[in-house]
């Protein structure tokens, strides 16, 4: 593809984000920067979730996992529905009555001081490796298909993909993402259509051929039943993904940020179950694409790349039109800046309340205060890419990223033991068990074969990391003395 039509669309694009930032952030303060002085339309925010809840790894991954893993993901995703009733029958309740904007206060009032501290530390390391590792990619896509014919370094692609962000964020914030992450999701479930499209057409297929097509392919099935050590039985899938969206959404300050900018519980309801619908047929139409694109690559001789996540990428800027490739990258794009410009946020947003007591400065400081930690959340990023870059190694890359995922661990367990039990805990050991717990899980992973009787974690390494956090929690506990009134 020529660098430069490619580079034409990106900018006309950021220009779309920057127009909307401009409205947006009219008379913007920090109740609307933080949690969009709660007048965000709940269909907005539900339709926005979906970009965010993707993100640019699952926008080129989950094509890729048909080839290895057919579409058992859907196990999951059935999973996630269940997930996110209980987010909005039981957390979001729970959030709204207390009118929370960072949801890790809950855990002062619950536990103590350090309590409070440690999840919100747990979640500024694993937004801030997660961000950080989605826009690498994004950034790793751009260098390679423009910026290295220009002779661009790669640290200056990571500095304007982060100033990008930082543009259209730094004064609207939530407020702001609401209305770009709505427009960068249809971008992404646009370039998926626009690619199905494609593919269809080279095949000469119609709609009912490509449904039939899908459907014989040796890569549509979606139940597993036959082996219990296989992480694709759907025990497994099923109740990881229950537990994974509650602890990616429910206890995520980034999506539930979203969810609390609206104007009360029902409409943060309506966005929950709306979102979650739709979410199912979403995940469905990766797979579909993703089972056209080992088909189409069979057809036509091309040879099934080493690492499968790069089959989407190489069909779409290789062997379709250019227009297939504009649409690729331009989803891309979307798909990883509507998870990154709202982490940006919601990290902004808990070094602010969380660390920084934002909430009880003077108010003439309160913007200032934003603002500073605003950029150096921005710096940190960009320092936390160029280290993914020095490592260059993907095995290692891959293992931070998955090492990210068990900082979830210890929340789940935090939040099961304050809402199902009255007890207190010894606040001052809780770091200590939150500490320890992902450790110890770790290691049961590492040797579960040898120790288990050839037993494979999959995605439920997360439900074991949160019921060692609960257990560890339940031995440093004692009854709560007071007395209801």
């Amino acid at each position: 593809m020529n660098p430069i039509t490619v580079i034409l669309f990106i900018v006309g694009y950021f220009a779309l984000l920057m127009l909307i930032s401009h409205f947006t952030s009219k008379e913007a303060t920090n109740d609307s920067f933080f949690i969009g002085g709660h007048k965000s339309p709940w269909y907005l925010v539900a339709f926005g979730m979906i970009g965010a809840s993707l993100s640019g790894v699952t926008f080129i991954s989950v094509p890729g996992w048909v080839g290895v893993s057919e579409f058992s993901y859907m196990q999951m995703v059935m999973g996630y529905f269940v997930g996110y009733t209980v987010i909005a029958l039981v957390l979001m309740p729970l959030y709204y009555r207390l009118n929370l904007t960072s949801i890790y206060t809950y855990l002062e009032d619950r536990f103590g001081y350090y309590s409070y501290k440690t999840g919100a530390g747990f979640f500024l390391l694993s937004r801030t490796i997660g961000a950080a590792f989605r826009l690498f990619l994004v950034a790793q896509v751009l260098q390679y298909l423009v910026f290295d014919q220009w002779e661009v370094p790669f640290f200056v692609t990571v500095m304007i993909t982060i100033l990008l962000i930082w543009l259209y964020t730094f004064k609207g914030g939530i407020k702001t993402i609401v209305w770009t992450d709505s427009l960068q999701t249809l971008f992404m479930l646009i370039a998926v259509g626009v690619s199905i499209y494609f593919i269809a057409s080279d095949m000469n297929l119609g709609l009912a051929e490509l449904i039939t097509e899908v459907e014989k392919s040796e890569y549509s099935r979606i139940f597993f039943f036959d082996d219990w050590n296989d992480r694709k039985h759907f025990v497994k899938q099923f109740f990881s993904g229950v537990f994974l969206a509650i602890v990616m959404t429910g206890l995520d300050q980034d999506m539930m940020q979203k969810n609390l900018s609206c104007a009360n519980i029902k409409d943060g309801q309506k966005n929950m179950f709306s979102f979650s619908i739709v979410l199912i047929f979403v995940n469905f139409i990766f797979l579909a694409l993703g089972a056209l694109l080992f088909v189409y690559a069979n057809k036509n001789g091309i040879e099934i790349p080493t690492k499968t996540d790069n089959l989407f990428p190489e069909i779409a800027t290789q062997h379709l039109n250019t227009a297939a490739g504009i649409f690729f990258i331009l989803g891309l794009v979307a798909a990883a800046y509507s998870s990154a410009d709202s982490a940006l946020t919601a990290l902004t947003t808990s070094v602010c309340v969380d660390f920084l007591d934002i909430q009880n400065k003077e108010e003439i400081l309160k913007v200032k205060l934003r603002k500073k930690v605003h950029i150096i959340m921005s710096i940190l990023l960009f320092v936390v890419i160029l280290l993914f870059d020095i490592i260059n190694n993907e095995s290692v890359i891959s293992s931070l990223f998955k090492a990210a995922g068990y900082t979830y661990g210890p929340l789940l367990g935090l939040y099961a033991f304050g809402l199902s039990l009255k007890r207190k805990v010894r606040d001052n050991l809780v770091p200590i068990i939150c500490l320890a717990s992902p450790v110890i899980c770790y290691c049961i992973n590492l040797y579960s074969k040898e120790i288990l009787n050839g037993y494979q974690f999959g995605f439920e390494v997360l439900i074991l990391n949160g019921a060692l956090t609960f257990l560890g929690l339940l031995t440093i506990s004692f009854p709560n003395q007071k007395k209801n009134s």
